[in-house]
């Protein structure tokens, strides 16, 4: 039978539908993850050469700006109202990670080292960019393949943004955590790590200084999360002599779903903590480095929401995470 399942963090719930569990080769929908291998022409291959253009340069790894945010992305905030509406208007940043000069299409085909220098990169370019007091927040994500973001062929890079708002699903994320230490006086991601790593049904793997499972209430077939085990709020600080071990860890999963999946598109996004991390709105927040643990989301795209999930919010996932685990536990890379 369908099976409900609760995020203890954010409060949502998930559809577990037991009763449509089949092989994981079946659902991956080969039409909608096919990628176009032809050769054509390739705006990152040379982009080493015009460093002038550069936001930074480390190692083999590259960051330009966006177009889009080139000439207005550090220009002052100006918000107003229009009745019921609030506007701000073009403030941002937007920062491309070209993360090899190779023109390869996928982070599994980089070395250990070259994955680490794109954590690395992700970090610096994260740190500078909390220095502009306009902004609130800044992500880290990639985007593999066209039906997750991505275009078909494309150079293997991925994003930096910086916005002057919280956005709405990490809100729901720190407000979650921040109720739950309220409450309990721990960490609630803290207190995840140390269950599963108790009863170990839904981990797929583990390094040194970091852990990868398959989320209690997972929202997407094969979805994985990868904390840290030491706590800490922030990636930027929280990963610092830590990169190669994520690396690590970020080969052998992105390495497991290429092999076990059939090399499926993929999206990845770094979740931490907001800058100006003294205030919620107009509320102290004096418990965000004790209560909030960031992490990273990694998500195949293997099938499609249809109109229940978008009608009501919810996600079904067709089949239970410990299987996901357990499945992805057996692939050897």
């Amino acid at each position: 039978m369908p099976q409900l399942r609760k995020d203890p963090v954010v409060g949502r719930w998930v559809i577990i539908a037991r009763s449509r569990a089949r092989r994981p080769g079946n659902f991956v929908d080969r039409g909608y993850n096919e990628f176009d291998r032809a050769d054509r022409e390739c705006p990152f291959c040379n982009v080493q050469q015009e460093e002038s253009d550069a936001v930074l340069s480390s190692g083999h790894v590259q960051i330009v700006s966006s177009e889009i945010y080139k000439a207005n992305g550090y220009e002052q905030l100006h918000r107003t109202k229009k009745g019921l509406y609030d506007v701000i208007d073009g403030l941002g940043a937007h920062e491309i990670v070209i993360e090899t000069p190779e023109h390869l299409t996928n982070m599994a085909d980089l070395d250990i080292d070259q994955i680490q220098t794109v954590f690395e990169a992700y970090s610096s370019r994260m740190q500078e960019l909390e220095k502009n007091p306009n902004f609130r927040y800044a992500l880290a994500y990639k985007n593999y393949g066209p039906t997750a973001g991505g275009s078909r062929g494309e150079h293997t890079c991925s994003h930096i943004v910086a916005t002057p708002v919280r956005p709405l699903r990490v809100k729901e994320k720190l407000v979650g955590a921040k109720k739950y230490f309220d409450a309990h006086r721990r960490c609630i991601y803290c207190d995840l790590i140390a269950q599963e790593l108790q009863f170990r049904e839904r981990i797929v793997c583990e390094t040194q200084h970091f852990l990868a499972l398959t989320p209690f209430a997972a929202r997407f077939l094969f979805e994985i999360w990868i904390f840290p085990k030491a706590h800490h709020c922030d990636f930027p600080k929280g990963v610092v002599g830590k990169e190669n071990d994520l690396a690590l860890m970020m080969k052998i999963l992105l390495l497991k779903i290429h092999e076990g999946l059939d090399d499926p598109a993929y999206n990845f996004v770094v979740q931490t903590a907001p800058f100006a991390r003294g205030s919620l709105g107009d509320r102290v927040w004096e418990t965000i480095e004790e209560d909030y643990h960031w992490h990273i989301e990694l998500m195949p795209r293997l099938t499609r929401e249809a109109g229940f999930e978008k009608g009501t919010g919810f996600y079904i996932c067709p089949i239970p995470p410990e299987d996901m685990a357990e499945y992805l536990r057996g692939i050897n890379t």
